[in-house]
């Protein structure tokens, strides 16, 4: 598993980018992201992080139809490469494995 080069940011961008797909774009991305984690998330942040993964074969990015609401520009569309699936399940099979091993009376002192 290559998890060590993928930051916490990246690593919910590239959720992300697998929930909106096929329309997962820097703005929505960004609305997602912050409803989600009630955080403000700026679309400049996530325009960094998208280049970080394309480089690094988790993403791959093409230029959609031109649209009315960005003045006839067409938007950056994002989708998870195989490698950046392959990512996704090693870094959510990592969290269940140590979720697993957390004692439920400790979740429930949590609350």
């Amino acid at each position: 598993m290559r998890r060590s080069d993928l930051g916490e940011f990246e690593e919910v961008v590239l959720l992300a980018v697998a929930a909106l797909s096929p329309k997962a774009y820097s703005v929505v991305i960004a609305e997602e992201l912050e409803r989600e984690t009630g955080n403000s998330v700026s679309t400049g942040a996530v325009h960094a992080a998208l280049q970080r993964l394309e480089q690094k074969g988790y993403v791959s990015s093409f230029l959609g139809e031109a649209t009315a609401e960005r003045g006839g520009r067409r938007k950056r569309l994002f989708t998870v490469s195989a490698l950046g699936g392959r990512i996704l399940q090693d870094v959510r099979a990592v969290r269940n494995r140590l979720w697993e091993r957390i004692d439920s009376h400790l979740l429930l002192d949590w609350q």
